[in-house]
């Protein structure tokens, strides 16, 4: 069903909710907003929840071992694959840049040629952190405040989950380029299949069910990195079908340069950008780490779900990706940044209502995985500290991808790196040490750090010059 600029923005929610699971060939710089934020973000925000479960998934399994150097395995090793998420995500703000702005152009084959760039970008960059995962895993888990225990039992996580990060590269990237294309239904049916085996077979490996070996935390490494790479195989099926917006044939398969720098001219920034954040939640677990692995491991806990909070809104937020990116190409900036606006809107009011839902019920949401009473303590105590500050990130989230989906990723780095770094990070610590709040310092920190960056986003974006940027 394609949709036009005088389709009502009302209509049937469940006739949209339809439409945008099994997927739309709406044209997403004439329908009307509303509706076209939903088209897209229903199913990017499914898919988001997917890549939520991949972390919440291994953290609940594990925890079923009743060992506290196996979940503070689990919160260290992720608090590492932060930098690989930035990575990925950096690449994917380029390419899904690009590949919106030539979907708004009609350009079929510049977006398809863009595609095969960035999954070449991000095959060379999978092999590196790879490689250097597989190298160095006992040194990186002690860099980051491990004891010998945790060192001990979980080496061979670490080396599993970083060692084959390629997939999470590529599951990001190519994604990407399906949710820049506009086709989010496909990205969201990908996760959703490789969470499936990651859920089914992660249990197996970690518990011995079956004809299956028991291997402890490092089985939850290894089901949740063979879902990501069935994961990866699923997207390049699908990046070859005939009846998707975006098209690879044998034309396209050849390095082209000039899109490769102008991929990575975005992608770069963005990069540092995400490093800002994620190093900046490395600094906080350095900081954690000092009082003991129960508060890393109440930290890992209470982070895990407030994911399900922040990975589906990411969904909202690169629904604005996709929108803005598409309304410049196809000349209509005003439509783009109203585009942002609603995108917030509906993010703000959907954070709103969840962080209130942590604030009341962190207690048995925390003890579906743990028993530890320091342990459930540390992170009900993260969950609601947290949480509080949902009611500004919402937009905040927002209008930061719509600053890269227009291809500014200068702003939204320079913003990160002063709510985070300069200003997120030395309060933590002062807080957390010569203050004496402990581990609760540190979560007062991320709640602060998170609001102002949604305050000063709001404040640039409303002066408008990344309306005139280029792709």
């Amino acid at each position: 069903m394609t949709t036009t600029a005088a389709e009502p923005e009302s209509g049937s929610i469940w006739q949209t909710l339809r439409e945008a699971v099994r997927g739309t060939s709406a044209d997403f710089t004439k329908v009307a907003i509303g509706r076209a934020v939903l088209l897209l973000a229903i199913p990017m925000v499914l898919e988001m929840l997917m890549e939520s479960v991949f972390a919440v998934a291994d953290v609940f399994f594990v925890g079923r071992l009743g060992l506290t150097d196996a979940v503070a395995t689990v919160g260290i090793t992720e608090s590492l694959m932060t930098v690989v998420y930035a990575v990925a995500i950096g690449l994917s703000v380029g390419a899904a840049a690009t590949v919106a702005r030539r979907i708004g152009e009609g350009d079929t084959d510049g977006a398809a040629k863009a595609a095969v760039q960035s999954i070449a970008i991000g095959l060379a960059v999978g092999a590196v952190v790879g490689a250097a995962g597989i190298l160095f895993a006992p040194s990186l888990l002690r860099l980051m405040g491990s004891d010998e225990a945790v060192v001990a039992t979980g080496s061979r996580f670490a080396r599993v989950m970083i060692g084959a990060s390629g997939g999470v590269t590529l599951l990001f990237l190519i994604n990407s380029v399906f949710r820049g294309a506009g086709d989010a239904a496909i990205a969201m049916r990908v996760l959703w299949i490789a969470n499936a085996i990651n859920i089914t077979l992660g249990p197996c490996l970690i518990f011995g069910i079956g004809p299956f070996p028991r291997l402890g935390v490092t089985g939850a490494a290894i089901g949740t990195s063979i879902g990501r790479w069935t994961g990866v195989l699923i997207q390049v099926y699908c990046l070859t079908r005939k009846d998707g917006r975006i098209c690879i044939r044998w034309p396209h398969l050849r390095l082209d340069p000039p899109v490769m720098r102008g991929i990575l001219s975005i992608s770069g920034t963005a990069t540092f950008q995400n490093f800002i954040g994620t190093a900046s939640y490395m600094g906080l677990i350095r900081i954690i780490s000092g009082f003991g692995s129960a508060a890393v491991a109440g930290n890992t806990i209470g982070i895990r779900i407030i994911l399900f909070a922040l990975l589906p809104s990411y969904g909202v937020s690169n629904a604005a990706v996709t929108l803005v990116g598409q309304n410049l190409g196809a000349g209509r900036p005003d439509r783009a940044e109203a585009s942002a606006w609603k995108a917030g809107l509906y993010n703000t009011v959907c954070l709103t209502a969840i962080g209130t839902i942590f604030l009341l019920f962190a207690p048995p949401l925390v003890s579906a995985f743990t028993r530890n009473g320091e342990v459930a303590s540390h992170a009900i105590h993260c969950l609601r500290i947290v949480s509080a500050g949902f009611l500004f990130y919402g937009c905040g989230m927002v209008l930061t991808a719509a600053f890269n989906g227009a291809g500014d990723t200068r702003t939204p780095t320079l913003i990160n790196l002063f709510s985070l770094w300069l200003l997120e990070i030395p309060l933590a610590w002062l807080l957390a040490y010569p203050l004496g709040f402990g581990p609760t310092g540190a979560f007062i920190a991320l709640s602060v750090g998170f609001s102002v960056l949604a305050f000063i986003s709001a404040w640039i974006f409303r002066q408008g010059r990344w309306k005139t940027l280029r792709v």
